[in-house]
This record gives structure tokens, sequence and C-alpha cells, in this order.
């Protein structure tokens, strides 16, 4: 959790075309550092990553550019010259899976955005100062707020990788970890709430709501905040964007009639949605190379052998690939799923996740029998707790 504030920017829609660009200037003094050190800059312009390069000379180095928006971008000082590619494989190891396991770089991530920003340190720059930029000065103020949250998040994580194999296995101790996690959660919604109530200027309080919102947004939740902010905010391109998700959200708000599809079950043969009405449907959007997916499964079916024969079933449509069909079926074999299992096999171009604005998975929509949808995104205990609500507790 220390730094997902921060990168949530990146999870903003690129739209590049058709944008005015803004510039920005970077000065920076880095003690007494001097030739052969260079820094790099890093940042996205559009759907394009950009790295541009400086000489240090006397601790001093500056660079210019353009932005649509404001980004995230990251400075790394390469004290010894090397070409870029040594120097960034001599700094960062990476696991097989593609993710960082570790940085040795003195580098320091930071907003870019128009106007003319300072960055100034005595010695690393991974403890620089930066002024003239007010997204900047409001991410120290809400990094701040954060702090506690933050560290009890890395608290959790050293235990859970603590853990012994036979607590992880354990369904009393991963439920008491989704536990501590979700308030985690809830105690950082919050803080980002909050922040965005006291900021409907800041650019950052755009951000902070995309991080309220996560991958799968609570309509009821988000559009009052982002309706706070200022007009100037929702002016910009990602304001702009984020009303677009909104208005797409309102297809499957909670009351809304779920959108009614067809695609072909294991067999080939096409099943509509609709043709389940009179039941209560879990809408289960899954695939076989979905970790977290798998890792629900078990909870779903615990809960379809519990109310099956409560007027109660699950639909499951596979996001699985084009040339997925074999790992589909032995995943439904391997976890169980005895329920109806839909796919058109287009990975994320899935027409029906599409209609339902599904961008991740697990996620979930729950029907009644008159086709409205009544909640989203029940896992684990939320789950048990309202088909419990709806058809008492059943063993």
């Amino acid at each position: 959790m220390k730094k997902l504030f921060f990168y949530i920017a990146a999870m903003l829609p690129v739209t590049a075309l058709a944008q005015a660009t803004d510039t920005f200037v970077i000065n920076g003094k880095l003690g007494n550092v001097t030739t052969p050190a260079k820094v790099y800059l890093s940042y996205q312009l559009g759907a394009n990553n950009v790295t541009d390069s400086a000489n240090v000379v006397n601790g001093a180095f500056s660079f210019t550019g353009t932005i649509f928006n404001p980004v995230n971008a990251t400075l790394a000082v390469n004290y010894k010259g090397l070409p870029l590619e040594k120097f960034i494989d001599g700094n960062y190891k990476y696991a097989d899976n593609g993710s960082l396991i570790s940085k040795t770089a003195d580098d320091i991530d930071f907003f870019l955005e128009k106007g003319t920003i300072t960055i100034t340190s005595k010695d690393s720059i991974d403890k620089a100062q930066i002024t003239g930029s007010q997204l900047n000065a409001d991410n120290v103020k809400l990094q701040a707020q954060l702090k506690a949250i933050n560290q009890k998040g890395e608290k959790l994580m050293a235990e859970a990788k603590a853990a012994t194999p036979e607590q992880q296995k354990s369904a009393a101790f991963r439920s008491a970890m989704q536990a501590r996690y979700k308030a985690l959660q809830t105690e950082q919604k919050t803080t980002l709430k909050s922040f965005i109530a006291a900021n409907p200027d800041s650019y950052l309080s755009l951000l902070a709501l995309t991080s309220v919102s996560g991958p799968a947004p609570d309509l009821s939740e988000v559009e009052p905040l982002y309706n706070s902010l200022s007009q100037k905010i929702k002016d910009t391109e990602a304001g702009k964007m984020m009303k677009v998700q909104l208005d797409a959200l309102k297809v499957t708000a909670i009351g809304s009639e779920a959108p009614d599809f067809t695609q072909n079950d294991v067999n080939g043969t096409p099943v509509k949605l609709s043709s389940f009405r009179g039941k209560y449907v879990l809408l289960d959007f899954w695939a076989s190379w979905c970790g977290p997916c798998r890792q629900e499964n078990p909870n779903v079916v615990r809960n379809y052998a519990r109310f099956k024969n409560k007027n109660f079933t699950v639909v499951g449509v596979s996001l699985d690939r084009p040339d997925g069909k074999s790992a589909w079926l032995a995943a439904i074999k391997s976890d169980g799923l005895e329920w109806t299992q839909l796919s058109d096999l287009k990975f994320w171009n899935n027409q029906a996740a599409a209609l339902y604005s599904v961008t991740s998975i697990p996620q979930n929509f729950l029907i009644d029998p008159q086709g409205k949808i009544i909640a989203k995104n029940l896992r684990g205990e939320d789950l048990d707790a309202k088909l419990e609500q709806l058809f008492g507790k059943y063993n």
C-alpha cells in the first residue's frame, strides 16, 4: 500500500489525440555532483513512454518538455554515466512475472505538471525537496495523512509473508487477514474522501477519486464525490474521461435492469442471460488464468451448494483467450464449477464484460428474479451474508 496512491494516475485513460499541450521546466540542484553524472527523466506522453536525459554540471541540471495532463514521473541519477540500458539493468531487479523485487537507484517519484518545478537536495535525489508545484505540495500533505495507514499495510504484508504454510492453508487465517485488509481499505478510503472534500480544486483530488473508485466502482459512492469537484477539475481531460466512465456505470448500477446478452456455453450452445429470469442469479466474471478468481471459486462453489435449491443459481462468464478453451474447461472441472459457464473467448474484449463495464476480475453482479441488479462484487464473507439475508441460513 505504501506507494499505491502515487501510482493511481496510471489507471486514468490515455487520450492523446487532439489535446492541447502544456510546457514544463525542471530545474535541479544536486549537491556538488558533476560530469559524467546524468539524470534521467521518465514519464508518459499520451500513449508513449518518454525518457529524457540531462548532464549534471556542478550539481545543476534542467529539463524542458511538454505534457497533455499532469502525469507520474521519475528522476533517476546515473552517477557513473553508464549507458541507459546498463544503468537500468544494474539498479533494478525483477521477478519472472515482471514485478519489481528491489532497486538500488537514486531516484524520486513525483508529479510532472505545467510550469517550473524546482528539485533540490544536498545529497541523494530521493531526499530532494520539490517546490513550485501545487500538485506535489498537495501530495506531500496527503501522504502525511496516509502514513499511518501505509505503515499498518506494511505490517500486514509482513505478517502474511511470515505465515507458515499451515496458516496460509487455514480458512480462518485467510479470513482474518482479509478482514484486516478490508478494514485498512476502508480507513484509506475515508482519508481520501476527506481530502477530496477539503480540496475540490486540486487535481490530486481527481486522482484520489480514482483510487476510491478502484477497479469496480460503486456509482452511489463515487458520483457524489465527483460532483463535489470544482468545474476547473471536471473540465480537465481526465475529469471528462471520468464523467464518461461514471455515465457508463449507470447501465449496471444497483437497481438497474441487468443488460441482456447471449454467449455460447461449453458445448457451443447459445445461452441468453434473460433465460434465467425467475431466479436469483450471481453473474460471475472470471477466467482460468485469474489467480484471485480461482481463489474465490471455492467460496462460490460452497454457496451454490447451499442455496441452489432456494431459487438461486450462478452464471459464469469467462474472459479466457481465443486459444484458451482447453484451459477454461480444465479450470471448470478442477474447481468443480457445476453451474452454466459462458464465454466468447475474446479475452478482455468479451462482449458481456464490455456491456457490464468489467475492467478487472473477479467481478460479479447479483440479479433478482425480475432481472434487477441488487448487489455487486460480493466476495468472501460478503457473499455469504447477502445470500443468507435473502434465503436465511441454510447449510
